[in-house]
This record gives C-alpha cells, structure tokens and sequence, in this order.
C-alpha cells in the first residue's frame, strides 16, 4: 500500500477512530430514526387531513390551504426549524430541538403531501364523484371507497420522493443541536481531530435510508404497474 492511500484511509477510515466512537453516532441514529418516523407519519396525515378538506371545495377551507401550502413550500426547511426554535420562546412556547425539528419537518412534508394527494384527485375525472353519489353513497363513503384509492396511488411516486427528501432533513436539527447523526458525528471528528467520524456517520446514513429508498422504489413499481 502506497503512502497516499495508507494515509487516505488513516485520515478517512481510522479503525481506532470509527471504534471510539461509533457508539455515541449511533445513539444519534437513534434520534434521527425518531424525528424521521415521527415527521412521516404526521406529515402525510396532516397532508391527507388538508387534501380531503381542499376536496370539499368550500372557499374558507380552500383558501387558507392552499396559502399555508405555498408559503411553506417557499420557504427553506432550516428557516422554518430557525423560526420555530427561537421564535416561539418569545411567545411563551418554547420548542426542544427534537419538537421545533419534528414540527419544522411536519409542516413541510404537509405541505408538500397536500399537493400530491390533491393532484391525484384533481387528476380523476370529474363524473366518478357524481357517478358514486348515484348509488345512494354519502360525499365521504365516495371519497373513501372510489376516489380517494385511485388519487393515493397516483400521488405516490412525488410523496414517497418528498418523504425521503424531507426525512434527510433531519440533519438541519444540528443547527438547534440536535443530537442526530450528522451533529455527534461533526462533534466527534472535531474532538478527535480526524474526519472518520463522519465516515461512520455517512455509513449510518446508508443503513437508516438506504431501506426506505428500497420501500420506496417497490411502492412506485406497483403503483404503475396496477397492483
């Protein structure tokens, strides 16, 4: 082994370094893993709550969505963790690091879901709601049971994308100190002086979202393909 690779890996791959502290990376796994999940499942309800509501057509329900949903989508996902975090103690609310990132993070992965999910109903023809309603079905049970089926397969190739993208954004909680992955493994490097904490950290990375971009790819597969 030559001297650029053996200090290529020394500087990168330091197995002393990984050993030392791999373990205080991985219990930033843990919160990263926490805040993801977290920001998954409220986001993608709160998306279908405001679609299924913009759905209703009614002007005091539409408006206020689709402003909440466009300012939110304008804004840069740190901006909104910022303004959480130090705003709201003004207020007399304030936010731990793991709530002002997981509400930060909701609220923009609503945002976005919102959009998919109302695209996939906007996308059906307009007859299926009236021909559903003919058969003595209430406007929820034809939501439920005929369009609401069709627009969520539709709308998941962009929303399994965009949960992915918003998901990774949990390394921005470093900014509020977090302790993510990102955050304890740039904390480590520097007081170990040497970069591969961030190796590990990258690793980490892989193992948490590699899956989901697995699960993601399966769930587009179907989608297109009917099943």
């Amino acid at each position: 082994m030559n001297e650029a690779n053996s200090g290529f890996l020394f500087t990168f791959f330091n197995p002393a370094v990984a050993a030392q502290y791999w373990q205080e990376i991985a219990r930033g796994m843990v919160v990263t893993v926490g805040v993801g999940a977290a920001t998954v499942v409220t986001g993608v309800a709160a998306g279908l709550v405001l679609a299924l509501a913009r759905a209703t057509g009614r002007a005091s329900l539409r408006l206020p969505i689709v402003l909440f949903s466009d300012i939110t989508r304008s804004l840069p996902p740190l901006v909104i963790i910022i303004l959480l975090y130090f705003g709201l103690p003004a207020l007399g609310m304030p936010l731990s690091s793991f709530a002002s990132t997981w509400l930060s993070l909701s609220l923009v992965l609503a945002a976005y879901a919102q959009e998919s999910i109302w695209a996939g109903l906007s996308s059906l023809p307009k007859g299926q709601m009236e021909a559903a309603r003919s058969t003595g079905l209430g406007w929820w049970q034809a939501m439920r049971w005929v369009l609401l089926p069709q627009a969520l397969r539709r709308a998941v190739p962009p929303l399994t994308n965009r949960v992915i993208a918003t998901t990774k954004n949990t390394a921005l909680g470093s900014v509020v100190a977090l302790s993510e992955i990102l955050s304890t493994a740039q904390a480590s490097a520097a007081v170990a002086g040497n970069p591969t904490p961030l190796t590990v950290g990258a690793f980490l990375y892989l193992l948490v979202f590699l899956p989901l971009v697995f699960v993601a790819r399966t769930l587009e597969h179907r989608s297109f393909n009917g099943n």
